[in-house]
């Protein structure tokens, strides 16, 4: 894994030093080398995470006037180095970075579309004079962009851009509105306007012509709805196998994480067929509904792993929020950023390489809201004034603090069942609907809360699917392409680079990805159970215990901690003068909120967490953001 940053100025001459430090801001994702090309137009930069061929691989690297920078992993990168091979390409090192290379030098723009791994890389082709930036089919390494006339700047993330110093500063009310709806900025948006995210799947080309950006992979849409659950589950547990043994291909130490839930027991269960003996990694906390070490024991010890966990503390996760939020390049409102970087830099004292589970629940239908699903449909016929007595029965329940409480799903539940169809799922995870964001802003800004600007990625992806509105098929397409995408990917990035820790997720491997699209929704839920298929395929490879076990996130008691021990750095960065300082939401409402909190009178930690969060980000960047125009 690495960082990566470059300067292509085809009118004039590149900002080299500007270059350099963006990659000193890179650091954390790549101590172990820099390197620098500064040639004609392009300037480009590198930090090293040396994984494979510890020796070679080093970048900038150049081959028949092409130079690619190169950040992530091509675990088919030796089928295709055969392949190139028998094309008459030579190869001096045993890295995939020159694999890539090839790839690019024999297939032109086209060669994402044969590099299967995560990665985002950069080439610059002094022979045509021009730049391709290309980013993995899921979205699973980061980059950012600036361009402005014959100048585009780009880095692995906004943190080197503002290092740079080319992109103007300033905040984008829209992506604004769309952190408070969704708790993360969708791509291709990013926090500030003249700055943009280079979507999943996409090759971006600038050259003389300008910017051109185009899709090269979709999410296939089911098709295979005769397989039987027999031929499927067989057929997904050997991709799953074969995906696993992928990426335990490294010239370090590689460990997996384990937290006892189905995905990642998965994982270390297929990994341990692999690697012997194998190291699985946990952390529990001392809140009990909060923590799943005992189940990350369990497995360990039906697995024969060596299990090396932690127990943490909730002090320990409020001493880390002002690194957090430093880490963080844009507001981002997932709570489960704090334990996963606790995590990381646990397992990185061990190993340099980690497995995880990541994207099993939006393959397989694993989260609850895919329960409520059905239920919603049949509610949302119900008379208007019919749901609102039960509504307003539902408010009345007291609040509770625990793990995912009967009282917040219910609320949650019915707050999203007045929603269009395309949108039921995006607002029960949302921290605020439209409506309640044009409460909180500050008067200016009111009238970007509408729903076409909060929720504008999710409906544009809902009208590209082709898939019928409502339908569990759409739920699931925007599961996998947006909220894996834009929160779980950008967490698990950000949350390993910044303690120097590769991980990958064999359940996003391409095999698997597309075998699980294509099945049909029926396979993988029904009424009362997620993850059917899989849960099918993993029998007598999981641990029945686990397998049966309810889903449980791996989250942190955010709603006691607002009242207990987080409650002063609330008060103060939610405090009056901090907020009219901030110049963004009007005082009185977000007061209100606190207040209600406090009280106990509602559990509004998801709200509130998000307000926090953009007020942290918004108190580390003071400097580096302008509000100015941001309406």
């Amino acid at each position: 894994m690495c960082g990566i940053c470059g300067d292509v100025e085809l009118g004039s001459a590149p900002d080299a030093e500007g270059v350099r430090r963006a990659a000193n801001a890179l650091a954390h994702r790549g101590p172990d080398a820099e390197g620098f090309f500064t040639e004609g137009a392009a300037a480009l930069g590198h930090r090293r995470l040396s994984i494979l061929d510890l020796e070679g691989g080093v970048q900038p690297m150049t081959r028949d006037e092409v130079t690619l920078v190169f950040n992530g992993q091509a675990y088919d990168f030796a089928a295709l180095r055969d392949e190139l091979r028998g094309k008459g390409h030579p190869f001096s090192t045993r890295s995939d970075t020159e694999v890539v290379l090839r790839a690019y030098l024999e297939w032109g723009e086209e060669f994402p579309e044969r590099v299967h791994g995560m990665f985002a890389v950069a080439l610059w082709d002094a022979r045509r004079r021009k730049l391709v930036l290309a980013r993995d089919r899921l979205g699973k390494k980061p980059l950012y962009y600036f361009c402005q006339g014959t100048r585009l700047v780009f880095a692995s993330e906004l943190k080197a851009l503002l290092a740079h110093g080319a992109a103007p500063r300033e905040l984008d009310a829209d992506a604004l509105v769309q952190y408070l709806a969704c708790e993360y900025v969708p791509a291709p948006a990013s926090i500030l306007r003249a700055v943009r995210k280079l979507p999943a799947a996409h090759v971006a080309v600038f050259d003389e012509r300008g910017l051109r950006l185009r899709r090269y992979w979709e999410v296939p849409s089911p098709v295979d709805a005769s397989i039987s659950a027999e031929d499927a589950s067989r057929e997904l547990l050997g991709l799953l196998d074969g995906a696993v043994a992928k990426r335990l291909v490294a010239d370090v130490p590689v460990g997996v994480f384990l937290s006892g839930g189905v995905d990642s027991t998965s994982i270390a269960a297929l990994a341990v067929r692999h690697k012997q003996p194998l190291q699985t990694f946990s952390i529990g906390f001392v809140e009990q509904s909060f923590d799943e070490s005992p189940w990350a024991d369990l497995a360990s010890q039906r697995l024969g792993t060596e299990h090396v966990s932690q127990k943490f503390s909730g002090q320990d996760c409020i001493d880390l929020l002002p690194a957090a939020a430093a880490q963080l390049d844009e507001p981002f409102a997932d709570p489960s950023f704090l334990p996963t970087l606790l995590l990381s830099r646990f397992t990185r004292r061990h190993v340099k390489v980690a497995l995880s589970g990541d994207g099993g629940d939006e393959l397989f239908a694993g989260y609850d809201p895919f329960l409520a699903h059905r239920p919603a449909a049949a509610l949302a016929r119900v008379p208007r004034f019919l749901r609102s007595v039960l509504q307003q029965l539902v408010h009345q329940l007291p609040s509770s603090s625990r793990n995912m409480s009967l009282d917040f799903r219910l609320k949650q539940f019915l707050r999203g069942v007045d929603a269009p169809p395309s949108l039921r799922h995006a607002s029960w995870i949302a921290s605020f609907l439209p409506q309640e964001i044009a409460v909180l802003l500050q008067p200016e800004l009111r009238q970007k809360a509408a729903p076409e600007v909060a929720f504008r990625a999710v409906l544009e992806d809902a009208a590209r699917s082709g898939a019928r509105p409502g339908s569990v098929d759409e739920a699931l397409r925007y599961y996998l392409t947006r909220y894996l995408a834009d929160d779980i990917l950008v967490k698990a990035d950000r949350a390993s680079m910044a303690a120097s820790l590769e991980l990958r997720a064999p359940y996003l491997d391409t095999a698997v990805v597309e075998f699980a699209a294509r099945l049909p929704w029926r396979l993988k839920m029904s009424l009362t159970r997620t993850k059917v298929i899989l849960k099918r395929a993993l029998r007598g490879v999981v641990p029945e215990e686990i397998l049966r076990r309810p889903k449980k996130g791996f989250g942190i008691p955010v709603a006691a901690w607002i009242r207990g021990p987080l409650r002063p750095l609330f008060e103060d960065l939610l405090s009056e003068r901090a907020l009219r300082e901030g110049g963004v939401f009007d005082p009185k409402p977000v007061r209100t909120l606190l207040q209600t909190h406090v009280e106990g009178r509602a559990d509004l930690r998801k709200p509130l967490w998000t307000l926090l969060m953009f007020q942290l980000w918004q108190k580390h960047h003071a400097k580096a953001v302008s509000l100015r125009s941001a309406a």
